[in-house]
C-alpha cells in the first residue's frame, strides 16, 4: 500500500487481563493536517481496547495551536473517521460539526485559564522569555541538552515581567514520577526532564501539556492510549495533574509507531499519505485497518478487519486469529 520501515521493538499487544474494564479513553487529533496511517494505528488501539473492555471513546479536537490548526482539516478528519467506521461514544460527529463544543479546545479556554490561575495562586507560575533558539544556544554552549532546573534563560530567578510577548512556565519540583504502562510495564522518569513546564507559549497559545492534562481530567479520561513518541512526556503530565488536584493519574498505554523506511515516524507536517487519499484511490476501510494493524504486528499479515471488530484484536485467547471483514 505504502512503503514502511521496520517495526518498533518491544511488545505489541497488552495482556487482556491487565486492561481496566469500563474505562474512558480518547482519540485526540490536532487539525494541522490530514489523518494518515499512523493515526489509524492509534485509533485501532483506542477503539479496539475500549470495545474489548466495555469502555468508551471520547473524541477531542486538540486545536490549541491557533497558528497551525485549520477548520478544513477538522472537517476532513471528522469525515474520514466516519468513512472508516470509527464512531466515538461522545460527542457525536454531528455534534462537533454543529458548532461549539467542550470537546474542541479552541471553543472555550476558560478551563485552561482557571488551571493557570490555580497554579499562580500556589506561586508556581512565572513569565519566560526563552524560545527554541534559547534552548539550542544553551545546548551548543554546554554540549548537552538542557534539563533544568528552571529554563535556560533563568527567567524565574530574573523575575521577567509578564507580557503578551512572554511565555508562562509552571515550576516543577525535581524528582521522578513512577507509572505502570499497560504494554511496557513499570516505568519512571523525571517530571522536569526539560526544566520547568511551558504552559503558555510566546504566541499566546496554551500548550499541549497544559491542555491535555486539564482536558483528560474534565472529560473523565482514565485510560490514555497513545504512541511511544509521547512516553517521555508522561512523568511531567502526571506531575502537572497532581499540582492541579488529580491525585490519581489515568492509566497509560504507549503503543508502537508506524515508521518510514528512513526510521522517522509518519507525520502530517511531511504530508505523508493521507487516509482520504487512500480511500479515494479505492482502498476499502477494512483493508486500511487491516494493513495498519499488520504493520505494527497486531495481525500476522494484512487482512480486512472492520471497525466493529477491532475489539477482537485485544480479546482473551488468540487475538487476531479469526478476524473477519464483516
Amino acid at each position: 500500500m505504502i512503503p514502511l520501515g521496520p517495526r518498533d521493538p518491544g511488545p505489541v499487544r497488552p495482556d487482556p487481563a491487565r486492561l481496566p474494564h469500563g474505562s474512558t479513553t480518547r482519540f485526540a487529533p490536532a487539525p494541522t493536517g490530514y489523518l494518515h496511517l499512523g493515526h489509524l494505528v492509534n485509533a485501532i488501539y483506542t477503539w479496539g481496547i475500549a470495545r474489548s473492555t466495555g469502555g468508551r471513546v471520547v473524541l477531542r479536537i486538540e486545536d490549541h495551536d491557533r497558528q497551525r490548526c485549520r477548520p478544513a482539516y477538522e472537517t476532513a478528519l471528522l469525515d474520514d473517521l466516519e468513512r472508516v467506521g470509527l464512531v466515538p461514544d461522545r460527542p457525536s460527529l454531528d455534534e462537533l460539526r454543529a458548532g461549539p463544543s467542550p470537546f474542541r479546545q479552541a471553543d472555550d479556554d476558560r478551563p485552561y485559564r482557571e488551571a493557570v490561575e490555580r497554579l499562580r495562586a500556589a506561586g508556581l507560575v512565572y513569565a519566560c522569555e526563552c524560545s527554541r533558539a534559547t534552548y539550542a544556544a544553551w545546548a551548543r554552549a554546554t554540549g548537552r541538552r538542557f534539563a533544568g532546573p528552571g529554563c535556560p534563560g533563568a527567567c524565574r530567578d530574573r523575575r521577567v515581567v509578564e507580557s503578551h510577548e512572554t511565555g508562562l512556565r509552571a515550576t516543577l519540583v525535581p524528582g521522578d514520577e513512577p507509572f505502570d504502562d499497560l504494554l511496557l510495564g513499570a516505568r519512571r522518569g523525571p517530571a522536569a526532564s526539560d526544566g520547568d513546564l511551558l504552559i503558555r507559549d510566546r504566541h499566546g497559545n496554551w500548550t499541549y501539556h497544559l491542555c491535555v492534562v486539564v482536558d483528560d481530567a474534565r472529560h473523565g479520561v482514565d485510560l490514555v492510549v497513545r504512541g511511544r513518541d509521547l512516553l517521555d512526556a508522561t512523568p511531567c503530565q502526571i506531575r502537572l495533574g497532581r499540582l492541579l488536584g488529580r491525585a490519581t493519574p489515568p492509566a497509560w498505554l504507549h503503543h508502537p509507531l508506524l515508521r518510514k523506511p528512513s526510521g522517522a515516524k509518519l507525520s502530517k507536517a511531511d504530508q505523508d499519505t493521507a487516509i482520504r487519499d487512500l480511500l479515494a484511490a479505492g482502498h476499502a476501510p477494512a483493508d486500511l485497518l487491516g494493513f495498519a494493524a499488520a504493520a505494527v504486528g497486531l495481525l500476522e499479515s494484512p487482512r480486512p478487519i472492520a471497525a466493529a471488530r477491532l475489539g477482537d484484536l485485544f480479546a482473551r485467547g488468540h487475538p487476531g486469529s479469526s478476524i473477519l471483514s464483516g
